[in-house]
Parts: structure tokens; sequence; C-alpha cells
């Protein structure tokens, strides 16, 4: 939408946009916000995986790596970035890491090799997946009525 207020004729024709849910009491609509979360399987054990559009890469937690996969420091790759930021502060990366993930569906499991940054920090149980990774596998959020995600070119094979 173009940014020049100046002209007023460019809101002359606005419409509110229609909710697909039950409307919140006023300043109540954060309860109604939820993570684009799937289980996932990773090294033949189910893990949580978040679909997160707003982190612009991958990552995985130290602690999360530590208490379900041991000796996963072997398979440690070294990274260029070292700091990461969130709304709470600074994340101190400590390598990279690749793990393939099997995404189940009754029409076929598809599978995807992301590679997540390690975070020191980081606070979450599971796996982060990133933009990095949305962008190149195609994986689209569709947040309507009911909440969906498509992975490359077929768009009728909902998760």
């Amino acid at each position: 939408m173009p940014q020049d207020t100046a002209n007023k004729n460019l809101y002359k024709h606005t419409q509110d946009a229609q909710t697909f849910l039950v409307t919140p009491t006023k300043g109540m609509a954060y309860i109604h916000g939820t993570a684009t979360k799937r289980t996932v399987c990773i090294d033949n054990a189910q893990h949580p995986l978040i679909i997160d559009s707003g982190a612009h890469c991958s990552i995985v937690a130290r602690n999360y790596l530590d208490s379900h996969f041991p000796n996963w420091e072997n398979q440690l790759l070294p990274t260029k970035a070292k700091n990461f930021k969130n709304a709470s502060g600074k994340m101190t990366s400590i390598g990279t890491i690749i793990k393939e993930i099997i995404i189940p569906h009754s029409q076929g499991n598809i599978r995807l090799n992301p590679d997540f940054a390690v975070l020191n920090d980081a606070h979450i149980q599971g796996f982060l997946l990133g933009t990095d990774y949305q962008r190149m596998y195609g994986i689209d959020i569709y947040n309507s009525k009911n909440r969906h995600i498509t992975i490359g070119t077929n768009k009728e094979k909902g998760f």
C-alpha cells in the first residue's frame, strides 16, 4: 500500500477486514495466538518443530540437544555467525548441526534437510524452522479458518 498520506483519495473506499474467528474481548486478542507447531521425526524419534515466519534462521537450543541427542557435538559444524538476537536480547551460536526432518502426512511424508544454528542461551523445546528454509522449500502458512501449511508446489497437500 502506498505510504503517501497526502492523497486522501487513496483511502476513500476502505472496508473492514473480515474476521475468521470470534472477535475477542478488547485487549484480549493475544490469548488467541498460537504457534505453528508440528511433531516431526528426527533420528527415529518424535520432536516438536516450530515453523516461525518471524525468524530469519533455523535454530535449536544446546540444552535441547543435550537432553535428546547423545553425542550431538560430534555432528557440530563451524559457523561464521556468532551472535543472534531475539526479543529478550542476544544469543550466542556455537556452531551448526544438520538434521534430517520427516514431516508425516497420510498421502506421503516429506523429508527436509535443514541446518540449525545451535544456540547456547536459547530456551525453546524442540527445533525452530526459520524463513531461511521456509523460502528454500517453498513452505507457506495459511492462517485462515483452518490453519494449514503447504510445502513446495503441491498447494493441495496441507499439513
